[in-house]
């Protein structure tokens, strides 16, 4: 029941979205396992369609918050105001209390300002004058910026960098996803016939149960022989740490759950292992000059031995 559900949001979102299901299987992924997302691609690749899209496909809350030099803190978490008709401070609540939030070129604020998402992303909960909230249980950051354009702009550093589960390219699509896209948004975009496939707390329950998916030890071996082989690999000076390698496993967890399977499998883990790992780890000076770290990421998939598939 709960896969059929799923398939008909990935192809919710795939009716406005063209040739993209491998990214929005990912994002999916991703909100099952709790995490975040980061999409660096060009402007106009349809970034911020995907997160509306995701957003109404799930019957939840969205705020887009456009980043900027001058943007505060509370300009993302909320503050206290003054109300003076009551004569009593009131809580403004900021855009981050949301189930979807599309952080817009997070990469043009400040670090201080970006620091005002670490405690929402990681912890789901904000600190306001000392007051601290609970934030949508669900909610799911997707932070986007330009890769080709540096003016102006603070690059994330890897504590940052290391909350976000996925990182994501859109790209652009074939020739024929060029013309399909013409053809489907020549009148008007289908994301208003969007509707809710799935409610916010049943998602809520799907994660608690991508939990309990079954990893056998030469899975969590596999697990642990990855995210080694990134920190002994010739041209890695940063490897894996600790809470990515937890992430690995549970985003394995999901994506065997999003498959319809009660355990996962290896190909699950070299599934998610690219998105995951790709914008984590950080390559030694000299080595930058040679290698990519997507190419270093394909060496160490292809380098460590994958287990025989166990019978669950």
């Amino acid at each position: 029941m709960a896969h059929a559900t799923l398939d008909n949001l990935i192809a919710s979102v795939n009716r406005v979205i063209v040739g993209k299901e491998e990214q929005i299987r990912l994002l999916v992924t991703a909100l099952l396992a709790r995490g975040h997302v980061l999409l660096e691609d060009l402007p106009g690749m349809g970034k911020t369609v995907l997160a509306k899209t995701l957003a109404q496909a799930i019957g939840g809350t969205y705020n887009r918050l456009q980043f900027t030099a001058d943007l505060l803190p509370s300009d993302v978490i909320g503050l206290h105001i003054f109300n003076q008709r009551t004569q009593e401070f009131e809580l403004r609540k900021g855009p981050i209390f949301a189930d979807v939030l599309l952080a817009d070129e997070i990469n043009r604020a400040t670090p201080r300002t970006q620091s005002g998402l670490l405690e929402g992303m990681e912890e789901r909960q904000v600190t306001i004058e000392g007051i601290t909230l609970p934030l949508p249980p669900a909610m799911l950051v997707i932070a986007t910026q330009n890769p080709i354009e540096s003016e102006g702009t603070y690059p994330l550093p890897e504590a940052q960098l290391d909350r976000f589960l996925f990182k994501l390219s859109l790209g652009y699509g074939t020739r024929e996803d060029s013309r399909e896209i013409l053809r489907r948004f020549r009148s008007e975009s289908p994301l208003t016939e969007i509707e809710p496939v799935i409610r916010v707390d049943e998602i809520v329950a799907l994660q608690q149960e991508v939990t309990g998916v079954h990893v056998s030890q030469a899975v969590e071996e596999y697990v642990i022989d990855l995210t080694e082989a990134t920190r002994t690999h010739r041209s890695v000076e940063v490897g894996l740490s600790p809470r990515a390698m937890l992430a690995l496993l549970r985003c394995a967890q999901a994506a065997a759950f999003l498959s319809g399977r009660s355990y996962v499998l290896p190909d699950d883990v070299k599934w998610v292992f690219p998105s995951l790992a790709t914008h984590r780890i950080r390559l030694s000076m000299e080595a930058e000059l040679h290698v990519t770290e997507s190419e270093v990421v394909e060496q160490i998939l292809k380098s460590v031995a994958t287990p025989v598939e166990e019978s669950v």
